[in-house]
């Protein structure tokens, strides 16, 4: 028996190596057009870029090696140009021109796909390139090698081009993405995409999002113009062409066999050809896709290695295994962030007629409390009746590749939201949280799906009118002053309750918070508190900003510069600012100090922000550290309020560094006068979940600027009591108070849950678990923002508390005292 396989790289090579390990007596020869097989295809951009070195590690076999080990015929740089399926003949022309042929009694087709070159103006250019061989890394090496590149134009945003982009980056060029589509990564969703379109910008890529080149011409003194539909012109050094790929089908259409209707070589489920004694494998094949039983292309090495292997026994052994067909497991490196997908993006599904809901969370990759816990964000899109889970999209810089392997098992098998749910994931501070991302994921869906929330997602809320609706932000006063979406009103999920006369309930109640997660809280209580028509954004204020932003209009800089770890530029639209002084031009003055708020969530790094600036003097630089990506923008927009000077943002794996200077007078502090920045607080309830919210607001609101003050009375009186007390005398009512009531803040309960007083140990576990800071923390920490702590005489009178119990920055005022600091205040607040 003889096999004849045409290709000689991932699908062909391991093909040939199967069918010998099968059989060691049959005949099998190799064909490759090119020079090499078995080579690193995916691994060419980064040999380009300089992190693959050595060029030999491309190689996983040579032809040499490979035919000695398998004992293989292998005919490099022969092209089989022509079947003749009747006498069962392939022609073969060598790199000399000499044609010949060769008989086979079962052929193999891996011919691959091809770049697609547009026919544009100018294609033909020598400084325009395509990337999918070696022949062809071999001379973009070449060229970047011999040329002084700073600039580089990159047409397409596929996966291979943002891998590009990142490898000329590093070659010290500067790139620029032109993109026909609204978004790179096409197989991902928009609100995916959007995480990434911020990372390449602060990456200081320039992006062309929704632009057509129509033509390139010659630059004068080298290089070349690339010509836009809009008017704009880049001028550059290098253009690769990543606009992608088609099969390579032309040895099939001549040879009579059938091609589908996505132009592939259409195989049936042995992957044989419409001939019986012709198979074909890889990028080349047409295949039903087995979520919507659809053809479609798959260019993507494992299931090409995966079919090599079920076509070999096929070939030997009959029509005896099956192929499944490939979902689309993907996954790409982009600078310093990873994304992958599996299944089918919300967009492809709506495209083809199939209804869906979908889920978005942002949670660590793993516990907040242990070092580098970097954001991921989950998309799970599923079956709006059954569960069936139909794709899983994940942006992040740790953790992506795990949490998709193990999505793509369930999506491959027919799985629902709820086997997400049950699968039972490896645990470890450093690798998950206890509650793993992925099935974060599945309970937000399940929610959804048993229409325990109802979901608002974000294109719903950009394109309502706002004035038909109820918007409220249900996160903490300092957050929505920060920055929130027009037209909305903040009631913080812990007020919800004692503030729902506050709601218009005869609109629509949309609700939305930081991720997600307190506006689903909030939506519970308004839900089983009588309120009817009320949904929570998905994926929270973090999916709205991202998926909303603007992005800049790019600035033709790269002429200028080259980017290195000692000079770093910010790009706004035109403008170009340079964000470093030369040697020697420091204020020689003035100091700095770094504080790190890695694996804190909002407002966390944002206090700490706020806490160490005050202790600066003027002209002192601030450089906080964060993994919150959402800091940055709060940063700028705290030091706008201020009147600080924002100076700088950077992002290096994950982690944002910003750069503030210290004004000699903050805004709103001048601004005092007016009568109309105080911020007043009553403290009634000794509840520990209200205490906390106390705190928490009253330092977010002190963080913002102006004078801010509690006034605590009656049960709020044990939030300030000391824990060791002096003796004190007390008559027969203040006894009986002290025995009844909490001897200090240690022993506050909650309002909800307590069960005994393991519900608020439980909430103090969970919160320095989380690195949230405790109650008393909270509260030396408005001590030491200068927040005003006011004790009612009366309610100490009346319960028997002495001065001498109370903390001792507490001052001592009756409804006086309160009145005067309420009128001087533009909000006050009941707890």
């Amino acid at each position: 028996m003889k096999y004849v396989v045409v290709g000689g790289v991932a699908g062909g090579a391991t093909a040939a190596a199967r069918l010998r390990r099968i059989d060691e007596k049959v005949e099998i020869v190799l064909f490759e057009k090119g020079d090499y097989i078995s080579y690193a295809n995916c691994g060419l951009p980064y040999y380009i870029g300089g992190v693959i070195e050595d060029r030999s590690k491309l190689f996983v076999q040579t032809p040499q090696a490979f035919s000695k080990r398998f004992n293989i015929d292998i005919r490099v740089a022969s092209q089989v140009v022509s079947i003749d399926r009747a006498n069962k003949k392939v022609s073969v022309r060598t790199a000399d021109g000499k044609e010949y042929e060769e008989s086979y009694d079962k052929l193999l087709l891996s011919p691959g796909a091809k770049p697609s070159v547009p026919p544009i103006p100018g294609i033909d250019n020598e400084f325009i390139f395509t990337l999918r061989n070696v022949s062809d890394t071999d001379k973009i090496k070449n060229y970047i090698t011999t040329h002084e590149v700073k600039n580089a134009v990159i047409i397409g945003a596929g996966f291979i081009g943002l891998e590009m982009a990142e490898n000329l980056h590093e070659a010290g060029a500067h790139v620029s993405i032109v993109e026909m589509t609204p978004q790179v990564m096409a197989p991902i969703d928009f609100s995916m995409a959007s995480i990434v379109h911020q990372h390449l910008i602060e990456k200081g890529v320039s992006l062309y999002l929704e632009k057509t080149v129509v033509g390139f011409t010659k630059r004068e003194g080298g290089g070349v113009k690339v010509l836009l539909k809009s008017g704009e012109v880049i001028e550059t050094d290098l253009v690769l062409l990543s606009i992608g790929v088609k099969p390579n089908n032309e040895l099939a259409v001549a040879a009579g066999l059938e091609i589908g209707g996505t132009k592939g070589i259409k195989v049936n489920e042995y992957l044989q050809t419409s001939d019986e004694d012709i198979y074909a494998v890889g990028d080349a094949i047409e295949f039903p896709h087995p979520l919507t039983g659809k053809p479609w292309l798959n260019y993507l090495a494992g299931p090409a290695n995966r079919q090599a292997r079920i076509v070999a026994d096929n070939m030997i052994y009959g029509n005896k295994t099956k192929y499944e067909g490939a979902i689309g497991t993907s996954i790409a490196k982009v600078f310093d962030m990873t994304v992958a997908i599996t299944g089918i993006a919300a967009k492809r599904l709506g495209c083809d007629g199939i209804e869906y809901m979908s889920a978005t969370v942002h949670p660590n990759s793993h516990a907040g409390y242990y070092p580098d816990a970097f954001p991921l964000s989950l998309k799970l899109t599923f079956d709006k009746n059954s569960g069936k889970v139909y794709s899983v999209q994940a942006v992040g810089y740790d953790g992506v590749d795990k949490r998709i392997d193990v999505a793509s098992q369930i999506i491959k098998r027919g799985g629902t939201i709820y086997d997400i749910i049950e699968i039972e994931q490896a645990y470890a501070p450093p690798f998950s949280s206890a509650k793993d991302p992925l099935a974060l994921a599945g309970y937000v869906a399940t929610n959804i799906l048993e229409k325990r929330m109802n979901p608002l997602y974000w294109r719903e809320l950009r394109d309502a009118d706002i004035n038909t609706v109820t918007l409220i932000d249900v996160r903490t006063a300092d957050e929505y002053e920060v920055g929130h979406i027009d037209g909305a009103i903040n009631i913080p999920v812990d007020s919800m309750r004692e503030r729902m006369s506050e709601i218009d309930s005869s609109k629509p109640i949309w609700l939305y918070c930081g991720v997600g997660l307190r506006g689903y809280l909030a939506s519970n209580i308004l839900l089983q508190n009588g309120f009817t028509n009320v949904r929570n954004l998905v994926g929270g204020l973090k999916t709205y900003k991202s998926s909303t932003a603007e992005l800049p209009v790019p600035a033709n800089i790269y002429k200028t510069f080259k980017y290195s770890e000692e000079k770093r530029f910010q790009i706004d639209n035109l403008r170009v600012t340079e964000l470093y002084k030369e040697d020697g031009d420091d204020d020689k003055t003035a100091s700095s100090i770094k504080i790190d708020a890695c694996g804190l969530s909002c407002p966390g790094p944002l206090m700490k922000l706020k806490k160490n600036m005050e202790v600066l003097k003027k002209g002192d630089i601030l450089e906080v550290t964060a993994t919150d990506a959402g800091f940055p923008s709060d940063a700028r927009s705290w030091a706008e309020t201020t009147g600080n000077e924002f100076i700088s943002s950077s992002e290096n794996a994950g982690k944002y560094v910003v750069k503030l200077k210290k004004n000699e007078t903050m805004k709103v502090v001048e601004q005092q006068s007016n009568a109309q920045l105080g911020k007043t607080f009553i403290m009634f309830s000794d509840d520990l979940d209200k205490a906390l919210a106390t705190f928490v607001l009253a330092n977010g609101a002190s963080a913002i600027g102006g004078k801010v003050s509690i006034f605590f009375t009656f049960w709020g009186l044990n939030v300030i009591k000391k824990v060791e007390k002096p003796k004190s005398e007390h008559d027969i009512f203040g006894k009986m108070f002290g025995m009844m009531l909490p001897s200090s803040s240690l022993q506050l309960k909650l309002s909800k849950l307590n069960m005994f007083g393991i519900g608020s140990r439980m909430m103090r576990y969970l919160m320095n678990k989380k690195k949230i800071d405790s109650l008393e923390s909270l509260r030396q920490q408005a001590i030491d923002n200068g927040i005003e702590f006011i004790a009612c005489q009366m309610s100490m009178d009346v319960m028997g508390v002495n001065r001498e119990e109370l903390l001792d920055n507490v001052v001592i005022g009756g409804v006086g005292t309160y009145m005067n600091r309420a009128d001087k205040s533009n909000i006050n607040l009941f707890i």
